[in-house]
């Protein structure tokens, strides 16, 4: 009985604790979408463990953000576009919408990818047929489905993260070794060095994360009825408290899986001279014959791996798509949101369809899905950098934030940010054309 009690007891705590999941833990989950692995993938080939330090770098950087974005949405209960557009330039606010719609296109295209060719590893059914699937399936969940619904879905598929803890258990990498890798970071002051930084910080730290996570704030205060006077939500500091834990461990999560993805093609493909990954079906493919510690290891491996691709790209894609469409139609003032029914936002919901069908039909176009990345991760990294500096200004702004502006832990994490991202990028054009 006494037993029986304990367990109710724990139970009850891990589903209280639970409530507390929500944009963070999606946000932070669909950063490790399938070009993401890709790029976690091929620092790890290519440059073995050297990298490793990054991503623990990254955790409070890409915390800072995400919370700083989550709050202004919570705040004043209007996504980024929105805000943005009422209080600063109308010309950058188009340019940043523009860069981050094309941004968002190409990387749902090595996202559709990326599945298709990993389902393929494990079924040999058609590229065609399995593009129209996932395209179909994507579409009829993302708007026809109610956003309660849906956000529900999305928390599940967030499950997929722990393939990759699996897959670097299996692998067998010697703790002591990754240790060292994170502990004691390595520099070498070459272009594709600091290409591969300036990449994975893209990577992680994108800015349709931005533009999504601050409309899903205004989301979930619409299905949870939150209270508002003069257009302003009425919340709580313990509600802003949930916020912040919501998005530690979202994008703990997410850096902690990169790290286990670094880690495995670390200690596997770079030890075994593969160096050059393309996509993240690649990776998984390669893992198979090289992993053999016991009967069917290696396959298991590369099932894993497979499934967390797939799994993290039903995720993704309607991230990407949703995040376009919230920045889009927030610049335009034109109805938005997927708590909304088709006939009540058309524009926003055209958006959706616009970038998902684009991105599934360039996969016909045969462009080679490492250019794709490698565009999406320039244009991500950079297009970041003004963004994070509008997101200061904002959240710094006590005319928009009302009493619950930056303090000075987060004003030193997201001008850290700012500064790392700035000094990654220069580096990288100044070594550019340098061996």
């Amino acid at each position: 009985m006494c037993y029986d009690n304990f367990v109710k007891k724990i139970w009850q705590k891990i589903k209280k604790f639970s409530k507390i999941f929500g944009p963070g833990v999606i946000t932070g989950a669909a950063d490790d979408d399938p070009s993401g692995i890709a790029t976690y993938s091929q620092a790890g080939a290519q440059f073995g463990t050297e990298l490793l330090w990054l991503n623990v770098l990254t955790i409070p950087l890409i915390t800072a953000v995400q919370t700083a974005c989550a709050r202004i949405g919570a705040i004043t209960g209007k996504g980024l576009s929105a805000v943005v557009k009422e209080h600063y330039s109308t010309k950058i606010l188009s340019l940043v919408v523009l860069l981050i719609t094309l941004a968002n296109i190409i990387n749902i295209a090595a996202d559709f990818g990326a599945i298709v060719a990993s389902v393929q590893l494990l079924i040999p059914i058609p590229f065609f047929w399995l593009i129209l699937f996932f395209t179909v399936t994507i579409l009829l969940l993302e708007i026809f489905t109610s956003y309660k619904q849906y956000s529900k879905i999305l928390k599940y598929l967030c499950l997929f993260l722990f393939a990759y803890v699996l897959a670097l258990i299996l692998s067998r990498a010697s703790l002591t070794e990754l240790l060292k890798a994170t502990l004691l970071p390595r520099f070498e002051f070459r272009f594709e060095y600091f290409f591969l930084i300036t990449g994975l910080l893209g990577t992680s730290i994108s800015p349709y994360m931005f533009f999504w996570e601050t409309s899903e704030e205004v989301e979930e205060e619409k299905i949870h009825h939150v209270k508002k006077i003069a257009g302003k939500p009425q919340i709580s500091l313990e509600y802003l408290k949930d916020i912040g834990w919501d998005n530690l461990f979202g994008m703990a999560a997410s850096q902690i899986t990169a790290f286990c993805i670094m880690a495995v093609c670390a200690v596997v493909l770079f030890q075994h001279n593969i160096t050059d990954i393309k996509t993240a079906a690649d990776a998984a493919r390669a893992l198979e014959p090289l992993v053999s510690h016991f009967p069917n290891a290696g396959y298991l491996a590369k099932l894993i791996f497979a499934l967390g691709i797939i799994g993290l790209g039903f995720l993704a894609i309607p991230v990407l798509a949703g995040s376009a469409a919230y920045a889009v139609t927030e610049a335009f003032s034109w109805n938005e949101g997927l708590n909304k029914k088709l006939n009540r936002a058309k524009g926003f919901y055209g958006i959706i369809v616009f970038a998902t069908l684009l991105g599934a039909l360039l996969n016909f176009l045969g462009l080679d899905p490492i250019k794709l990345l490698v565009i999406t991760a320039v244009i991500n990294g950079l297009v970041a950098i003004p963004l994070i500096f509008i997101i200061i200004q904002i959240t710094n702004n006590r005319k928009i934030m009302g009493n619950y502006t930056n303090g000075k832990i987060s004003n030193f994490f997201l001008y850290l940010t700012l500064i790392i991202m700035s000094l990654s990028a220069v580096i990288m054009f100044l070594t550019f054309g340098n061996n």
